[in-house]
């Protein structure tokens, strides 16, 4: 453990000088830091007068995520970009404690803690310049509550989501009958509850929504490479930056966004259709279910930032906390996308713009490794839900072999 804290201290040092080194010079593109002390500050200017963003269009989170950007006022001591970063650094230490913990209990590894401080400094100084840290915190602690409390791990998934939607897959894999049942609802009660609260005390919290519908197709996104690579062909289509990111236009794109929507339903279909089928759950099912859900869901959005990295990789993290995880294999080709998305942003962000050739490999070998993660997660997940030889019936006597805890599929 102490090699761990070692790791964890000087990459999050390194992390932090290039944070305040963020310059073209070094890195080929600077402003990383932008979305906090302009972004960010302008939306909390009028969080702290009691309204959300109204007719605003990059504010197309829920109202969770206000929460999160108002936190820098619990140290008034320190700008807004100050108190932001050394929250986002004290939870990142926060998921470092929790995965440690969950890997010294008994049939545990500190694999997963592992991961989590070796690969978010992948990403150079990008998760200290977003509130994706945050977010990830609430889904790992929700995944690694579940052993322990049912509530609890649908408390958490639901606050995760009410900030920015994906953590509430992390009940996707919560073995089906009493387990689903408190988890869900406890998830449903938090909710409700807090958005509620919200609707209370602030105006338009609700206005996210009406910002989802004019998404296009990002550059670095699934459909994005489609198109870099039919730019090379001679289509006419061009890069612009809209709705806070750099998007394609002309024609066609609106097609493309519709395939990447229509294969989201496919990949929920499957998930539905695992979940459906599965008879065989271990105690790393759930993480599993967990990382193979975003994933799919990651590949085939109209968006796959770099700061996406830090989701995969955080329940890539809790899936190498238990011995019994079907994802290592996956976990090794989400840090090769992340290393890689380092180098499409903020490294050589100019060529990806422009839809150079070095820019389209790039985003192919990126794109190439996350798809190839989406399909061997999912696929792994499917096998570890069928019933072993000597398990032909799973509501039959069954004899649970002692190297792999198989949980009851009904969460007794």
């Amino acid at each position: 453990m102490l090699l761990l804290a070692v790791g964890w201290l000087a990459s999050r040092a390194l992390m932090l000088w290039l944070l305040a080194h963020d310059q073209p010079t070094l890195l080929g593109s600077g402003g990383v830091a932008r979305e906090v002390w302009k972004l960010y500050f302008q939306w909390y200017g009028g969080l702290t007068h009691g309204a959300f963003p109204s007719g605003d269009h990059l504010w197309q989170y829920p109202p969770g995520a206000g929460l999160v950007l108002l936190s820098p006022a619990l140290l008034p001591n320190l700008t807004y970009f100050q108190a932001f970063v050394v929250l986002t650094v004290l939870t990142d230490a926060v998921i470092a404690l929790v995965l440690v913990r969950a890997g010294i209990r008994p049939g545990r590894s500190l694999r997963g803690a592992g991961l989590w401080i070796a690969g978010l400094p992948l990403l150079l100084h990008i998760p200290l310049a977003r509130y994706d840290v945050q977010v990830t915190a609430f889904a790992v602690i929700s995944l690694l509550a579940l052993s322990r409390s049912k509530r609890a791990c649908g408390a958490f998934a639901a606050l995760g989501a009410l900030v920015k939607v994906w953590p509430a897959l992390a009940l996707i894999g919560t073995p089906r009958g009493r387990t689903t049942r408190e988890a869900w609802t406890a998830a449903a009660v938090t909710a409700i509850t807090l958005l509620a609260l919200l609707a209370a005390l602030f105006r338009n919290p609700f206005d996210f929504l009406r910002q989802q519908g004019g998404r296009g197709v990002q550059i670095e996104s699934l459909g994005g490479t489609v198109l870099m690579f039919a730019r090379q062909a001679g289509w006419p289509g061009r890069t612009h930056y809209q709705y806070g990111a750099v998007e394609f236009v002309g024609p066609h794109v609106h097609d493309v966004a519709v395939g990447s929507l229509a294969l989201t339903v496919v990949a929920f279909a499957l998930l539905l259709l695992w979940r459906l089928r599965a008879r065989r759950w271990t105690a790393a099912t759930p993480y599993d279910a967990a990382l193979a859900a975003v994933l799919l869901f990651t590949v085939t959005s109209r968006v796959i930032s770099p700061q996406y990295m830090v989701w995969l990789i955080g329940l890539a993290a809790v899936c190498l906390t238990s011995r019994h995880t079907t994802q290592r294999p996956v976990a090794l080709l989400i840090l090769a996308a992340t290393a890689v998305s380092t180098m499409e942003y903020p490294t050589l962000y100019g060529q990806v713009i422009n839809t150079t050739w070095v820019g389209c490999v790039l985003m192919l070998v990126r794109n190439g490794l996350l798809a190839a993660a989406a399909v061997a997660s999912f696929v792994r997940l499917w096998r570890s839900g069928r019933p072993l030889p000597d398990h032909p019936e799973p509501d039959g006597p069954t004899r649970n072999p002692a190297r792999i805890p198989v949980l009851s599929p009904t969460g007794g």
